[in-house]
């Protein structure tokens, strides 16, 4: 399916590997140019690199920290008025509630819920007077059932979650669509931290504590990045114009509810 993007242009964050780099790589092979943002110069750079070598897109790569104003003025700088925006940000650390600290909380609404809305107020306007834009908002399907070691992302993640679902609604008849998209357990770095404290929590070895996560995903096995990113390209497409204020849960069936 053509998705009907070519040529437009792309913000992706935290995009130099896992679901970020995910999205970017589906979103250049659907023809969008992107820039693509991460902490770690050296590898961000390489998968800008990659992109450009199997997209023939033009690729531009922000070595900065999104989760912080000098950050976000790096980013929007070198891509002033994208029509796509993917927000994305490192979930916060596990660990047990009690022991979370004031700064710990500021961290986690920086980076998960008020960095996202800082960007989306900094481009929203452009889409609206382009008459087409695409927000999609990477959170967690923390926000539809808690895990319990999240406890940080599982705060910050829904207060971005009830924030969307306002805005989306005002905005959703000048081509602006804004949607979250919410991961289950897919193979990346972020998952393997949340093994690690699960076992630790549950006093049994990683190994084991991936096999009882993987049991309880309907279909066998971890997602992964790529068919990921390829949910995100659908999201940001021509043919979603109808679809906005989602969440949108991407779990292998792992979610028991019916709603």
């Amino acid at each position: 399916m053509d998705m009907g993007i070519a040529g437009r242009t792309a913000l992706v964050c935290a995009a130099s590997k896992g679901l970020g780099r995910g999205c970017a790589e589906a979103l250049a092979a659907e023809g969008v140019d992107v820039t693509i943002v991460a902490r770690t110069e050296q590898t961000l750079e390489e998968t800008a690199a990659r992109i450009r070598a199997s997209a023939g897109v033009e690729v531009k790569a922000v070595a900065c920290d999104i989760t912080t104003q000098t950050g976000r003025a790096a980013a929007l700088a070198a891509c002033p008025s994208p029509d796509i925006l993917v927000n994305n940000a490192g979930g916060p650390p596990p660990g047990d509630f009690r022991k979370y600290t004031h700064e710990a909380w500021i961290a986690a609404l920086e980076a998960n819920m008020l960095t996202p809305i800082a960007l989306i107020q900094a481009t929203i306007d452009g889409m609206i007077a382009r008459g087409f834009g695409r927000i999609v908002n990477i959170t967690s399907s923390s926000v539809k059932a808690p895990i319990d070691v999240l406890g940080l992302s599982n705060g910050a993640r829904s207060g971005l979650t009830g924030f969307v679902a306002g805005v989306a609604r005002q905005v959703a008849a000048t081509g602006v669509t804004i949607n979250n998209l919410l991961p289950g357990a897919f193979d990346t770095d972020r998952i393997h931290a949340t093994i690690v404290a699960q076992a630790k929590a549950n006093h049994i070895s990683e190994d084991e504590a991936r096999a009882r996560r993987i049991q309880t995903i309907p279909a066998g096995r971890l997602g992964t990045p790529e068919e990921f990113g390829r949910a995100c390209a659908f999201l940001c497409s021509a043919h979603a114009g109808y679809i906005t204020g989602q969440n949108w849960l991407i779990d292998g069936g792992a979610y028991p509810g019916t709603y």
